[in-house]
Formats: structure tokens, sequence, C-alpha cells
């Protein structure tokens, strides 16, 4: 029996891809289970417009997380800091720290878990990080950090 596969299933497919299972396979696990559907040609056509409808979606969201790359990197982010005497920073600029720059200056928010330290930032200056926007959009920003007193 053909069917239509809802979700990944270790050993059998991917999510939309159509296999061949045995008969029992798919009525006793698979279709109970919500994790096929049988491949008849209107459900064919149905996961073929959602497919369709995915691919415009991926396509949007990475042409906005293109825009925001660029957005990043025309000019550095400015983080202010405490410092000490001899210019220290107290404790560290974190990705959180960054992540609210970002949403200060440029009016974007990213996720501070895409902001990728290699170390922690202790020192005022400019920092060069990466920030993985989206799958295979990443941004090499400068970040510079400012001292006050």
């Amino acid at each position: 029996m053909q069917v239509i596969l809802k979700k990944d299933i270790k050993g059998t497919g991917k999510e939309g891809d159509i296999v061949k299972v045995s008969d029992g396979y798919a009525r006793n696990k698979l279709i109970p289970g919500g994790l096929a559907v049988e491949a008849t040609n209107q459900n064919k056509k149905a996961i073929e417009r959602e497919k369709a409808a995915n691919a415009a979606k991926i396509a949007e969201e990475k042409a906005a997380a293109e825009d925001l790359r660029k957005k990043l990197i025309a000019k550095p982010i400015t983080v202010k800091t405490k410092v000490g005497e001899a210019g220290k920073i107290f404790g560290s600029v974190t990705s959180m720290n960054i992540a609210d720059a970002i949403k200060e200056q440029l009016g974007e928010s990213v996720d501070k878990k895409k902001i990728i330290l290699d170390k922690p930032i202790k020192e005022v200056g400019l920092h060069t990080v990466e920030v993985k926007l989206y799958t295979e959009v990443n941004a090499k920003i400068e970040v510079k950090i400012e001292g006050s007193k």
C-alpha cells in the first residue's frame, strides 16, 4: 500500500514522502496513529499544495533574513557598559546585551541564542561577532563596546 507520511518515521521516510509499506503496517500503525494517510490522488494534490505553500514561506523568510543581514553589516552596533578604573568591564558583554542593542538601534529583534560569541567580551573596543539569522544566512557584525563610569 502507498501512503503519504505526515511525520518523519525512522527507517520509513520523511514527512511528505510517498512510500510503499505493507498493508498491515499502514492499516494498524501508520493511519490510526495519524502518522500517514493513504496515497489517493486527492491526498497527493493536497500534499503538493502544502509543499508549494511551504516553499513560498521559506523563500519569504530567507529574503527577510537577507535584508536584516544587510542592515546589521551596514554599521557597528554600540553597546555601552560600566567600566572600572583601569578600563576593565565589570563582568562581560553577553549575547543578550548585543540583542538588546540591536533592538534599540535598528528596531529589529534578533534571538540572543543566534548570536555566537567565541569567548566572553571583557574589553572595551571593536569586536567581530557572528549572527545566525536563517539557514545558510549568517552575518559577521562589528560590535563596538563603549565604557562609562
